[in-house]
């Protein structure tokens, strides 16, 4: 069994890479930084006596994202689960923001997982019980002060994932839209409030994979989780 996850060396798609190499999953990864993917993954791989791949790739580089994409498909024939995880927040107004950051939350946020879900479907069809995980947002379906484009793409993935569900009947692919609240990583250290006041990215990992194990005729299409005090 393989797990496939971008951005996956922090935050959800480190806890989730943990999860399942725990549970037995190969586990193919990457990030920007090479180095640490490739040691992370070989530390999964030692600690768990499972195969993995950890590779640097820049997600909102389409010839990134096939690289990654060719290099999993070289490792292993078949795919089981994949998890868009990838993405990146700029904060500010739609009228303020700078200009090229729609463009750049689009490539990283909407396109790693357009071109990457393309590339590997036909993999994904020969698990015979295949997953897509795109890690949406609760600014997937409410717009907030200073979400600005970055809502506009997690609207688009939500978007993107509610058309692979209507394509993909029938040929024994799930496609499940994850929408979390505020949840802890490294990119929250420094902020004025406590760590317990956001989710902890371990508990996002157990739904993923609670879900994945549901039995091949039931599909969780969409997961809505939040901080137990609220938004932030």
């Amino acid at each position: 069994m393989l797990i496939v996850i971008t951005g996956g060396t922090k935050g959800i798609g480190q806890a989730a890479a943990i999860k399942f190499a725990q549970n037995g999953y190969d586990v193919a990864l990457c990030s920007r930084n090479s180095e640490e993917s490739a040691a992370f993954a070989a530390k999964l791989a030692a600690e768990y006596n499972v195969k993995t791949l950890g590779m640097g790739a820049d997600m909102s580089l389409k010839d990134d994202v096939l690289a990654f994409g060719t290099a999993v498909l070289q490792q292993w024939g078949k795919v089981d689960i994949l998890l868009n995880n990838a993405g990146v927040f700029l904060a500010g107004p739609i009228f303020e923001e700078p200009d090229g950051h729609l463009e750049k939350m689009m490539e990283t946020n909407v396109y790693s997982a357009y071109h990457l879900t393309r590339q590997l479907i036909s993999a994904l069809k020969k698990s015979g019980n295949g997953q897509i995980f795109n890690m949406c947002s609760i600014a997937s379906f409410m717009a907030y002060p200073n979400g600005g484009s970055y809502s506009i793409t997690k609207f688009a993935l939500l978007g993107f994932s509610k058309v692979l569900r209507a394509e993909l009947l029938g040929q024994n692919i799930k496609v499940t839209a994850v929408m979390p609240g505020a949840t802890w990583s490294a990119s929250w250290e420094g902020a004025p409030f406590p760590e317990e006041r956001l989710m902890p990215a371990e508990e996002i990992a157990k739904i993923l994979y609670d879900t994945s194990q549901l039995h091949p005729t039931a599909v969780v299409e969409e997961i809505i989780i939040r901080p137990l005090l609220g938004d932030l």
